[in-house]
């Protein structure tokens, strides 16, 4: 009988160990799709990486081009004076008509039919001077719209990557995805308040129409929002369920943000002091919460009634 059980207990172990042994090559094998899946995700960060420098390329050689083409239109913008020389030179037979007064009717006449064209014409070019300035007087008129959070173009990104700015210590440098066709790049004075390991793929809510600025050395294509105090920043969290490119709206103040900013009329100066959280950590402009349509508001994670920047 003993050698019996000692039979069967060999055998449980036995069956034991096969089961053992299976489940662990099944572990093996998870882990080397884990391998392999965590090379792939390495693979597209550098794609998409390669892309983001591609594009901020792409954009450096169209601003060259542009200006390019400005000081080509400066060059160009002596053409009127060229035409009022024109006038100007086709002016002298005024006194020349008068002088042969003896010869009047052979010379004088048809001189004095030809000189009264460019009067004319001189009078018909007064008026559209005038319209030109009336253009450009209703071009301020249009930068003089009513400045609100409506013109910030406020939207939900995603930071996929952030890493030190090569050349100055308290500057991070992210690739961030705003629902565009590539991610933008990104530079943020973060350091001292963000540790690195949580600027990774983690959801953020970005301003997307500042006008691009180098932060030395790298163009920063978007600022970061963030409740802001002397001694703290809290990068502010969109809601649950909302996705890169997320318009991030206020009720109260509809319409369309501005394509880009332009720094000499100081929106996102005079905007600026009027966002702000409220005592619910909420992001506000004027008691209006930042909020994404249908998917609800952001927010701070422990900061109350503190600026936003």
């Amino acid at each position: 009988m003993s050698n019996h059980n000692l039979l069967m207990r060999l055998e449980q172990r036995a069956s034991e160990a096969d089961q053992i042994i299976e489940y662990l090559k099944q572990q093996v094998q998870l882990l080397k799709e884990k391998a392999i899946g965590q090379a792939r995700v390495k693979e597209e960060k550098k794609l998409m990486l390669e892309n983001a420098k591609l594009k901020n390329d792409i954009e450096e050689l169209k601003r060259q081009l542009l200006e390019k083409e400005k000081r080509r239109g400066v060059l160009d913008v002596p053409m009127p004076s060229t035409q009022a020389a024109v006038e100007y030179s086709s002016a002298p037979p005024l006194p020349s008509g008068p002088a042969p007064a003896g010869p009047a009717p052979s010379g004088p006449g048809p001189a004095a039919v030809q000189t009264p064209p460019p009067k004319d014409d001189s009078k018909k070019k007064k008026p559209e001077k005038k319209e030109k300035g009336e253009k450009k007087q209703a071009t301020p008129n249009q930068d003089e719209a009513k400045v609100d959070v409506s013109r910030l173009d406020l939207r939900v990104g995603c930071i996929i990557t952030a890493e030190k700015h090569p050349d100055a210590d308290s500057l991070y440098v992210e690739q961030v995805d705003v629902g565009e066709a590539a991610p933008r790049t990104v530079v943020s004075g973060l350091v001292k308040h963000i540790p690195l390991d949580q600027m990774q793929n983690r959801m953020a809510v970005l301003l997307c129409n500042l006008k691009p600025a180098k932060m030395r050395g790298v163009v920063s294509q978007a600022m970061v929002m963030c409740a802001s105090s002397p001694d703290k920043v809290e990068i502010l969290d969109p809601p649950s369920g909302a996705v890169p490119g997320d318009r991030v709206t206020f009720q109260g103040f509809p319409g369309e943000p501005d394509k880009e900013l332009n720094p000499k009329k100081k929106v996102w100066e005079q905007v600026q002091p009027d966002l702000r959280t409220d005592e619910q950590c909420v992001a506000t402009y004027r008691g209006a919460a930042f909020e994404v349509n249908g998917k609800g508001v952001c927010k701070a994670q422990t900061m109350v009634s503190s600026g936003i920047k």
